[in-house]
């Protein structure tokens, strides 16, 4: 369980990627835009909800019937790891992403800054399962704790496979060095929700946003969003990437916080790749 310890190191006080803070706007939730289809597509359902007040996350159960799962699911997420009492799987082997420099977008919806793709070339291959890439976004502080901690940011890779199951990546994101491919993103960040996306010239690396070291703790739970749906393959990297604080300061400035609280784990076990 060494890498398990060495993941620990991520952990200090922060992001909703992370993904996602903010008000109800006309864009779907950001982690239930898995199809391939820019955020500010005009979803069917379009109900008020935010990360403070009458329509925080408590309350995301009261404002639609189709937001009952965030109050009555049993597999919900995000969870608190606890790396004492993970079981590391025989069967599973560190990830292997397929990302590759892309033709990507950026909207701020209103909840997060979430990055669109322009293609379908990016993936992600689960136990004999492929994913596809759909769009990335950030929530501050992280949305998943390990030891009861949050780390200063975490970054969601929405995927998608052809029967229509999700799986997240979840990667941690921790003060500390200047992220230099980050700021192709950041010299154009959106103040601002807006329908409108912003177009970021040339191709973006997406491979530069893990870490390399790709072992992870992994566990069937939910969105983060509304309507919570249940049936999410979750991957959450033991090890963290470092930002800058002015980077980190930037997504703060926007989205103060866009995190929701810890659910309960429940009967699920929470396991890690060897």
């Amino acid at each position: 369980m060494n890498s398990i310890k060495r993941g620990l190191r991520l952990l200090v006080p922060v992001l909703c990627l992370a993904a996602a803070a903010g008000c109800g706007n006309n864009t779907p939730p950001e982690d239930n835009a898995e199809a391939p289809r820019p955020a500010a597509a005009a979803g069917a359902h379009q109900v008020h909800w935010s990360y403070d007040g009458d329509t925080s996350p408590e309350h995301w159960a009261e404002l639609d019937e189709l937001y009952t799962a965030c109050s009555t699911g049993q597999a919900q997420s995000p969870v608190n790891i606890v790396p004492a009492s993970i079981k590391e799987a025989a069967n599973l082997a560190p990830i292997q992403p397929e990302y590759r420099p892309s033709q990507v977008s950026m909207i701020n919806n209103g909840h997060t800054i979430q990055v669109n793709l322009q293609n379908q070339d990016n993936r992600l291959n689960l136990e004999g399962k492929t994913y596809t890439l759909q769009q990335f976004h950030f929530h501050l502080p992280s949305e998943h704790e390990v030891d009861g901690k949050h780390a200063a940011m975490e970054l969601h890779f929405v995927h998608k496979s052809e029967d229509g199951a999700l799986a997240v990546l979840g990667v941690m994101i921790s003060e500390g060095e200047e992220h230099a491919e980050l700021n192709k993103l950041w010299s154009l960040l959106p103040a601002e929700e807006s329908e409108d996306e912003v177009t970021v010239d040339g191709t973006f690396d997406l491979a530069k946003l893990l870490p390399a070291d790709l072992h992870s703790f992994r566990y069937q739970g939910s969105l983060t969003t509304p309507p919570c749906t249940e049936g999410v393959q979750w991957v959450v990297l033991e090890q963290p990437v470092q930002w800058s604080a002015e980077q980190i300061g930037r997504f703060a400035a926007i989205f103060p916080h866009d995190n929701r609280p810890v659910q309960a784990l429940g009967a699920r076990e929470v396991v890690a790749d060897q």
